[in-house]
């Protein structure tokens, strides 16, 4: 087996490890986040998306780039043999994180009034201050994520999602069942993640005993900080203008769209779109501990393979599941909510379009380009992303509403992508397989037209329409993407021996890799 085979088999079970926990979390927050959507009705939902909306933005000036440097540099350690290091990565970052996030916490509770004031909407200050918890514990949450991730022990984090999304599930209907609306789902919300931070950083805990010491037994906390500040401060500058983006989004939204029914449709379309993060999330995740073992100077060859590998095997995944959900929109929506949030499928479809790009890298060229260091280039993107983004938004949703919101979404992540597609070309002497990513987007998109048209002349209801329309999606893509050579024997060959690491996943995925062998054409 190639190096970059290897890789992307221990990249694989990683994101399995990570994929099994979001499944298994999202299923379970989807079915809370169901019941509370119909419990709260359109109007509180909406309150209940803005009033997470500005703590979510000062939680963005928390990170200054800590917790991708714990992952590079666990990572890196770990593959150099030099684990002694990694204990005084973990506790430098949680202590960085810590006393960041104690203090915004507070600046948060101090100035939820003027927020509430900002948002057109003084009776959820009270709401602001409890959501405001959460920059502290999401920073627990964060932290151990980030050496979970470095250490490639994603089942641990996906203990840890499981936990959260259980707690926050239970409680949240709980208390909106005791008839405290709104302020129910925001402390449910907000206890969820402070379980979950307590259980991560326990968790951590059990990482960092296994751990040896340092040569000289001591931790060093402010050397560390100080490499990790410096590698992560770009990634931390362009997170927080990047974040500041999203929340300013956010914030315009509700001072623009004066129908909390309308946000209310928007953040059920964002919960929905979770159907697609469920296989994009492993992939972004575990690229950058991939990447980060390996240098362009040395190992062109092998990077180059695995980011070809990344791309496309990613892309053979989420870019069908996005036009899927493009497609079926209308009846899964209604499956669930029946009449109600009208708008929703529309806002799901266009929110699904900016996945169809993890065909050209997105989901993989971020994390190639900073595991190489490069950090400050990425910096550039994210501030071109922004000087984009905050006056095309502005003007977008003044006059367009949501939906200038998603086409803004859309429109700003396009430049920054093809300019770092020539960048790594130029750098690393790394590139797309632009035939396959062309081919991916092309069965995709037939598949999914195909799709729509037929569930549109369906007479039935809408549970069933869904049922039909996901069984004829995966017919026509599968006979679509073998009749254009969009997925080979070659591929097949190489994910058999990428998934041959997912335990009890192996053999039904090997059964399903036969079958679709046997389907190709015989080879002269």
């Amino acid at each position: 087996m190639s190096k970059a085979t290897d890789m992307a088999k221990v990249t694989a079970k990683g994101g399995f490890h990570l994929l099994w926990g979001l499944v298994a979390s999202t299923v379970i927050s989807a079915v809370g986040t169901i019941l509370i959507a119909i419990f709260l009705g359109e109007d509180n939902m909406g309150l209940y998306s803005i009033a997470v909306a500005a703590p979510n933005l000062i939680a963005t000036f928390r990170d200054w780039g800590i917790n991708t440097a714990m992952v590079k540099y666990s990572a890196q350690y770990n593959s150099e043999n030099n684990i002694g290091k990694i204990r005084s990565i973990f506790v430098s970052g949680l202590a960085f994180e810590i006393i960041f996030g104690l203090a915004l916490t507070i600046f948060s509770i101090s100035i939820s009034g003027l927020l509430a004031d900002a948002f057109q909407r003084p009776m959820i200050a009270q709401l602001i201050q409890i959501t405001s918890l959460i920059i502290l514990t999401g920073a627990l949450v964060n932290t151990a994520t980030a050496a979970f991730t470095g250490m490639e022990r994603m089942h641990l984090n996906s203990i840890m999602l499981i936990v959260q999304s259980i707690v926050k599930t239970g409680l949240i209907l709980a208390l909106v069942a005791l008839g405290l609306g709104t302020l129910g789902a925001v402390i449910g919300n907000t206890i969820a993640v402070l379980i979950a931070g307590i259980a991560g950083v326990l968790l951590m805990y059990t990482v960092y005993r296994s751990l040896p010491d340092s040569a000289d037994g001591k931790l060093d906390l402010l050397k560390t900080m100080k490499i990790m500040l410096k590698y992560g401060l770009p990634i931390s500058i362009g997170a927080i203008i990047t974040g500041f983006l999203t929340q300013f989004y956010g914030i315009i939204m509700p001072i623009f769209v004066t129908d909390n029914a309308l946000i209310g449709n928007y953040s059920v379309a964002t919960n929905f779109v979770v159907l697609i993060t469920f296989f994009a999330t492993p992939v972004t995740t575990m690229m950058l501990p991939a990447f980060s073992k390996l240098d362009f100077r040395r190992d062109q060859e092998i990077l180059q393979n695995v980011f070809q590998y990344s791309v496309k095997y990613a892309a053979l995944i989420v870019v069908p599941v996005a036009t899927m959900v493009m497609a079926l929109s209308q009846p899964a929506i209604g499956t669930i909510f029946g009449d109600s949030y009208l708008h929703a499928p529309l806002f799901l479809s266009l929110l699904s379009i900016t996945y169809l790009l993890s065909s050209l890298g997105s989901l993989s060229i971020g994390n190639l380009i900073n595991s190489q260091g490069d950090t400050k280039y990425n910096l550039k993107l994210a501030i071109l992303q922004a000087s984009v983004g905050f006056p095309l938004s502005f003007f977008m949703i003044s006059q367009f509403g949501i939906i200038g919101l998603i086409i803004t979404t859309i429109i700003v992540a396009m430049p920054g992508l093809f300019l770092s597609v020539g960048f790594i070309k130029k750098r690393y002497q790394v590139s797309l397989d632009w035939k396959s990513s062309a081919k991916i987007l092309v069965s995709s998109s037939v598949t999914a037209i195909l799709t729509y048209f037929v569930i549109s002349w369906l007479p039935f209801s809408a549970p069933i329409t869904l049922v039909v329309g996901v069984l004829v999606f995966m017919v026509v893509f599968l006979v679509t993407a073998i009749a254009t050579k969009t997925i080979s024997r070659e591929d097949i060959e190489i994910i058999r021996k990428i998934v041959s690491g997912l335990g009890p996943l192996r053999k039904p995925l090997t059964l399903i890799f036969n079958i679709i062998e046997k389907l190709m054409p015989k080879q002269n």
